[in-house]
């Protein structure tokens, strides 16, 4: 080897650890920088009290609906002994210094003056405008929801992996301005006979199915889920038992009807806040898909443990009981949840919402029925004689009522449904007389006429859960059973 070759060798060896420590040195200011840059002080705050469902917490200052991290003891309530374990709760009210915290998660273990934190905000997506608030709660959703089932904070329950959602978005939708709203003007086919005919829904109608327990009211909404013309179907299972998850799922919603579905679960063992966040959760998802344009179908079932969650929170707290144990904030809940869904501007979107309502005792004077019945736009009764008899799907189309329907049929299906009702009326009306042999046939031409033909109107109203009625074929055969009960 030449002396020159020699020479260059040694270059070398002397260049390459002088880039490795300038590479090295680069990456360590880079560090520092990063350092210096976060902030060193985190916010903590201490429990004091712990009574019932509320937890108290003195250092804090946060505004009400944030969510903080609860730090509980490792040792024999934890499953890996030694780790640290936490629990998230929300802020759900103050007074003087102390905040109100509600726990999402069990506090087994919770000891006296246990650190809170509040929630770190999770990574700011790229080409976000503004900075999260710390505490500022933000879901999945997009178009990787369809087909999946999430729980209230959106993870997912069916084992599928992670949701692959294009944004995440808050729980509070926009307001919009009831004047900018699209008129409720076409027809929505919801595949159900009864409904279609003697009950018509416009699209971006909200709708309330009144029931007690045990009446069909879960098999109705599988119906509607399955046989609705909308592009997307928002469930929500709200405190619902939960055997009926699954149920629901499986046997009532189906394969074709969860292909096109979101299906959010808060079963009745989740807190009342994540009942609450179910509720929110699910009316923020119908949301999206109605500004992209799409018709959206959201079935919430139910609406009334939607406000007993709210009622068990402000008992909780403090707040004093004013109608039959609900508290005044029920009430002012119900139209803020009812009213983020309709349809929205001219030639955009629309959520079509039907809602369960429990009747407790089958009682329709109930505090919550009666407050869904004004603040809806009609209501479908479910009669528990209906459903003991066999008849289903048991809608009292009597005692029911879609207030949008005037505007959306014809002056001929109008007739035909008011004809329907009288026959109807006189015949439940004369039941009793009618059953003991009482009634002298030839006496009332009208009651006659409804007795021939009573059989026929039943059978009319009802449905197969595995038949599908369209709109078309639904008026067609209201105008010919009245067409062979006049002549015939």
């Amino acid at each position: 080897m030449t002396d020159a070759a020699t020479a260059s060798r040694a270059d070398d060896h002397e260049v390459a650890p002088v880039a490795h420590a300038q590479h090295w040195r680069h990456a360590l200011n880079a560090a520092q920088a990063d350092i210096a840059g976060l902030d060193s002080k985190r916010s903590c705050g201490r429990l004091t009290r712990a009574a019932g469902l509320v937890l108290e917490a003195v250092g804090l200052r946060l505004p009400v609906g944030s969510d903080c991290l609860i730090e509980l003891p490792a040792g024999q309530f934890s499953a890996s002994p030694g780790a640290a374990r936490t629990a998230e709760a929300e802020v759900v009210g103050f007074g003087a210094d102390r905040l109100f915290l509600m726990p999402q998660s069990d506090v087994v273990g919770l000891l006296p003056g246990a650190r809170v934190y509040p929630l770190e905000p999770s990574p700011q997506p790229q080409g976000a405008s503004a900075p999260r608030e710390p505490g500022s709660k933000r879901l999945p959703v997009g178009e990787g929801m369809l087909g999946r089932v999430v729980d209230a904070a959106g993870r997912p329950l069916d084992g599928l992996g992670p949701i692959r959602a294009a944004q995440e978005v808050t729980l509070s939708g926009e307001q919009i301005n009831p004047l900018m709203r699209a008129p409720i003007e076409t027809v929505l086919d919801t595949g159900v006979r009864a409904i279609n005919g003697m009950l018509t829904v416009g699209r971006g109608q909200r709708m309330g199915l009144f029931a007690g327990s045990g009446v069909g009211k879960s098999v109705l909404l599988g119906m509607m889920a399955r046989y609705t013309s909308a592009d997307v179907i928002v469930v929500g299972l709200i405190g619902e038992r939960g055997r009926e998850v699954k149920e629901f799922i499986e046997h009532i919603l189906g394969a074709e009807g969860r292909a096109r579905s979101v299906v959010v679960a808060a079963p009745a063992d989740c807190s009342p806040l994540l009942r609450m966040q179910g509720a929110a959760y699910s009316t923020r998802l119908a949301e999206y898909f109605r500004d992209q344009g799409k018709h959206v179908l959201l079935i919430m079932d139910s609406l009334t443990r939607y406000a007993m969650a709210q009622r068990e929170i402000a008992l909780a707290i403090g707040e004093p009981p004013a109608t039959k144990g609900y508290p005044p904030s029920v009430f002012a809940k119900l139209p803020t949840l009812v009213e983020r869904t309709g349809n929205g501007p001219e030639g955009g979107g629309s959520i079509t919402a039907f809602y369960t309502v429990l009747t407790e005792g089958d009682d329709q004077q109930d505090p919550i029925a009666d407050s869904a019945r004004a603040i809806l736009d009609g209501h479908i009764v479910l009669s528990r004689s209906l459903a003991e008899a066999g008849h289903y799907p048991a809608i009292d189309v009597e005692a029911s009522i879609s207030r949008a329907m005037t505007a959306l049929i014809s002056p001929e299906q109008f007739a035909s449904v008011r004809r329907f009702k009288q026959l109807m009326s006189r015949y439940q009306r004369n039941r009793d007389l009618i059953s003991v042999g009482a009634y002298v046939p030839g006496n009332d031409p009208e009651l006659d006429l409804a007795i021939r033909f009573h059989p026929r109107m039943e059978a009319f109203l009802q449905q197969d859960i595995h038949e599908r009625a369209g709109y078309d074929d639904a008026i067609g055969q209201l105008h010919s059973l009245f067409d062979r009960s006049e002549h015939g």
